[in-house]
């Protein structure tokens, strides 16, 4: 049997943000994928790359369009994207046209190099949910939890992912 190798994009967000005393504010650092990958007992053939460092709130569609056509051209079939929270479902609704790719994009809270940061949880479940998945789509692994990005909502109240409740009528 042969192991597919991922492909590991990295957009900034919370999971690579540092804070600067000296500043008495977060910035968007380098990945921390690199370091939570370390901790993996196994892991299948990988590649990073690193691809924006910025806060989702940044983001544009230009770079949104960066994200889709890096997927479009990469020989990769399975792709991670570690991507800030705020707009993580709006980048995953931009991706969904894409034929033949699994794509499961994943975030954190807190920065990864917190001790009590989500990140670990969210990229070791997100990278499980990957090779788990048959068939090509378009998923958001937050919290424990695999959602459709088109149902999924960020509940900045709870800070946590969820399914959007039907608008009632």
């Amino acid at each position: 049997m042969t192991i597919d190798r991922i492909l590991i994009l990295t957009a900034g967000g919370t999971i690579d943000k540092v804070y600067f005393d000296q500043l008495s504010e977060y910035q968007v650092g380098p990945p921390g994928i690199d370091r939570v990958l370390r901790g993996i007992s196994f892991m299948p053939p990988y590649r990073v790359v690193s691809l924006l460092q910025k806060d989702s709130l940044d983001m544009t569609d230009q770079d949104r369009q960066l994200i889709r056509s890096t997927i479009q051209d990469a020989p990769e079939r399975q792709i991670l994207i570690t991507h800030g929270t705020d707009t993580m479902i709006q980048t995953a609704c931009s991706l969904l046209a894409i034929p033949d790719r699994r794509i499961v994009l994943t975030g954190a809270m807190q920065p990864a190099g917190f001790h009590d940061s989500d990140a670990v949880f969210n990229i070791g479940f997100a990278l499980g949910v990957l090779q788990t998945l048959t068939g090509p789509g378009v998923w958001v692994a937050m919290n424990g939890q695999l959602l459709a990005p088109q149902n999924a909502r960020k509940n900045r109240k709870l800070g946590v992912f969820e399914t959007r409740q039907p608008e009632s009528r």
